[in-house]
């Protein structure tokens, strides 16, 4: 064969393979099936909500709102799940992430990273933070791993912080809770009073534990709250006259309601089944609930789009990036007279306002 002819079978080999992948990128696309856009669409969120522009591992999210810039802030788990690595040390490693809206949680804009969390030498975790004002002090507790271990191994453990405008963190401590594999804090107050923290305990079949506080610095261990089930990602708050529990599963999110925050009822359990927003086609995890007035309740999570039924997650070895990648949604939450549900997609106007 001629060089002509050899350039001319070679060009039609490469459109005929563009035209193939053009043709699988269709296929993937229609298959995502995104569900048409509310009436108003200048006004509802989008699908995913953030994707992480660094990292693409966007994971734990939790709300936050700076009262110095008038915007809501989303602060995340910022899993590095395009650097390939040993084991899971793509789950470690990381910082805490920062996405800011302007228009209500419209959307949303990459802001960096908390710097100035370190307070000790070398590259460390974060993982999970809990963010509240009060009294003008904004306090977070942050789940920290020493170092990037490639495994599960090492101890884990809840930091306290403090800051006057979020930018800028004073370590407090490393609080002494139920044992030293503790992680995901969630802080609410009592209907006395005193404060409490609900976190996973993984060094007691991972349920959920508590301690109590009357100034948020000091911590008293009180002990198990939520031992029927294995699960992580407790988040405490206040609707329809009851105090709710959501936690993270790992097959969508238990739901749990009680009158005084410290006796516990499950109810059915929420983001199970898969929806039809883009990267929403995957069960519902580790979320954040922000409460607006009487009948507003958004529920922020995570979802990881490249798994399924069919591509569970690879445990013994690295996990490739499609199945890492993690995508932030948000999702309005009901009530049906005795328990909360949620259709995530239901489309709805999102108008987050200071709090």
């Amino acid at each position: 064969m001629n060089h002509q002819k050899k350039c001319a079978t070679r060009r039609t080999f490469l459109k005929t393979s563009a035209a193939l992948v053009a043709i699988n990128r269709l296929a993937d696309a229609s298959s995502a099936a995104p569900t048409p856009a509310p009436a108003d669409a200048a006004s509802a969120p989008p699908a995913p909500l953030f994707r992480d522009p660094i990292f693409d591992g966007a994971a734990d999210p939790t709300a936050i709102w700076n009262p110095h810039e008038n915007t809501c802030w989303i602060v995340y788990t910022q899993r590095r799940a395009n650097v390939d690595g040993r084991g899971v040390a793509w789950v470690h490693g990381c910082d805490l992430g920062v996405a800011s809206s302007a228009d209500g949680g419209r959307s949303w804009c990459y802001r960096g990273t908390l710097q100035g969390l370190e307070f000790e030498r070398g590259r460390n975790t974060f993982w999970a933070p809990e963010m509240l004002w009060h009294d003008g002090l904004c306090h977070m507790y942050a789940s920290y791993v020493r170092g990037i271990p490639h495994d599960w191994s090492g101890d884990r453990n809840i930091v306290h912080y403090t800051s006057r405008n979020l930018w800028d963190w004073h370590f407090e401590s490393i609080l002494p809770l139920s044992s030293e594999k503790v992680i995901d804090a969630c802080v609410h107050r009592l209907p006395d009073g005193r404060w409490r923290m609900w976190y996973k305990d993984e060094a007691h079949q991972s349920h959920t534990y508590a301690a109590d506080s009357t100034d948020l610095y000091y911590w008293k261990v009180v002990g198990p709250a939520i031992t029927e089930f294995a699960h992580e990602g407790p988040n405490v708050f206040e609707w329809k006259g009851a105090y709710w529990m959501v936690v993270d599963a790992w097959k969508g999110l238990a739901v749990l309601k009680s009158s005084d925050a410290q006796t516990w009822v499950r109810k059915k359990d929420i983001l199970t089944a898969p929806g039809h927003r883009l990267d929403d086609g995957t069960i519902g995890q580790h979320a954040d609930v922000l409460v607006q007035g009487e009948d507003e309740a958004t529920i922020f999570y995570f979802t990881h789009p490249g798994r399924n039924e069919k591509h569970p997650p690879v445990i013994a070895e690295v996990e490739p990036y499609a199945s890492r990648r993690t995508s932030l949604q948000v999702a309005r939450l009901e009530f049906d007279g005795d328990t909360l549900t949620c259709d995530r997609d239901k489309p709805f106007a999102i108008s987050i306002k200071p709090w």
